[in-house]
Order: structure tokens, then C-alpha cells, then sequence
């Protein structure tokens, strides 16, 4: 492995340490506070005689309890599945797709032929790329349809595009973090539009995707 490669994967790892902290600050770590609260909230109706309003703030903080466990669930996935480390990238990406179907009725279209091109430390990197888009899709939409198509190119190396039918994106800072992210890579990410929405299309060059 190159220096500069090596360089680019270690920025990309400190850009996604400082992301997660971010998340886990202004969502997790916020929410177990609130729920701190709430619980001494209840007790304080209960030593008051109040049982009434005791139970129903712990209702609350029940409901709010378990939804930060699915957060926390949902992040545990999207940071490496243990599919993708005992099944490899299609299966991984594939149960990211089922996800998010389910929980935003999306309909996922995925040909992953390229995919066998792809080495163990590209495998992750694409999958944490295309999770950011699927991602970026959502929050315009989300989107009714999803596709992801995956080919190796004449060179060796391996070319995603990635189409979906929500609202187009037109802020190229929403795209800057996926791009640089892929520039690291000494890929290349191309935007535009299609079908009423955006289309990305993310290249590889062989030493990378072979990585």
C-alpha cells in the first residue's frame, strides 16, 4: 500500500470518527440524558403520592428508552455488519437495502455483478460511500425507488451508479463530504439528474477497488 493511499484511508477514518461522535452526541447521548430525567421525574411523583403521573412518565421514557436502542442498533449495522465480514458486500449491502425498505417502503433495484471485483478494504469503503447516499436519498425524499448498479470497468476497476426518483439534489455541499470521501479513494463521483431525480455515478480505479 502507497503512502498516499494509506494517508487517504487514515483521513477517512478520522472523518468518520468525527461523524459518529457528532451522531452520538446530538442523538444518543442527548436522548439517554432526557430519559435520566424523566426517571427523576417519576420518582419525585412517586415520593409525592403521585402514582398516576409516575407511570406515565415512565411510559414515556420506555418508549423513548427503546427507541435509542433501535438508533444504536441501526448505527452497530451501518458501521460494519457482521454480514459483511462473514458474507462479504453483496449480502451486506442487500440487508442495508432491506432496512431501509422497510422502514421507508423504498423499492430497492440492485445489480451487483461488479461486486466480485472488489477487494476486503474496498468492500467496506464502498459500502460506507454508498450507505451515505442512500442516506443523502432519504433525507430528499425518500424516494420511491432506489437503484444501484455495479460493473467492473474495462480497466480493472469497478463503477456504481446510483439513480433514485426523489426530489434532485441541487446543493453540491450535501455531496461534498461523499465526495472527498471517494477522492481519497483516487475515485472520481459524478452528479446529475435523472428521471425526475439524482443520479451518481462513482468510479474506482483498479488498485483501489482491488484493495
Amino acid at each position: 500500500m502507497t503512502d498516499d493511499v494509506l494517508d487517504s484511508l487514515i483521513a477517512a477514518e478520522q472523518d468518520e470518527r468525527r461523524r459518529l461522535a457528532l451522531f452520538l452526541h446530538d442523538g444518543p447521548v442527548q436522548q439517554l440524558a432526557g430519559i435520566a430525567l424523566m426517571l427523576d421525574g417519576a420518582l419525585h411523583s412517586l415520593s409525592s403520592g403521585k402514582p398516576d403521573e409516575a407511570q406515565e412518565i415512565l411510559e414515556t421514557a420506555l418508549a423513548q428508552h427503546r427507541g435509542t436502542i433501535r438508533e444504536l442498533r441501526d448505527l452497530s449495522f451501518a458501521l460494519e455488519p457482521v454480514v459483511l465480514r462473514d458474507h462479504g458486500f453483496g449480502p451486506a449491502l442487500r440487508g442495508l437495502a432491506d432496512q431501509v425498505a422497510d422502514a421507508q417502503g423504498t423499492e430497492f433495484l440492485l445489480d451487483l455483478e461488479g461486486a466480485s471485483a472488489l477487494g476486503s478494504t474496498a468492500s467496506i469503503a464502498l459500502y460506507t460511500i454508498l450507505r451515505e447516499l442512500i442516506d443523502q436519498a432519504v433525507r430528499r425524499g425518500p424516494p420511491r425507488t432506489l437503484t444501484i448498479d455495479l460493473t467492473e470497468s474495462d480497466d480493472g476497476g469497478l463503477v456504481a451508479v446510483v439513480a433514485d426518483d426523489a426530489d434532485p439534489e441541487r446543493r453540491r455541499r450535501s455531496l461534498e463530504a461523499i465526495e472527498e470521501r471517494v477522492r481519497q479513494l483516487h475515485g472520481s463521483l459524478e452528479i446529475g439528474t435523472g428521471e425526475g431525480g439524482t443520479r451518481i455515478v462513482v468510479t474506482l480505479p483498479a488498485h483501489t477497488a482491488r484493495r
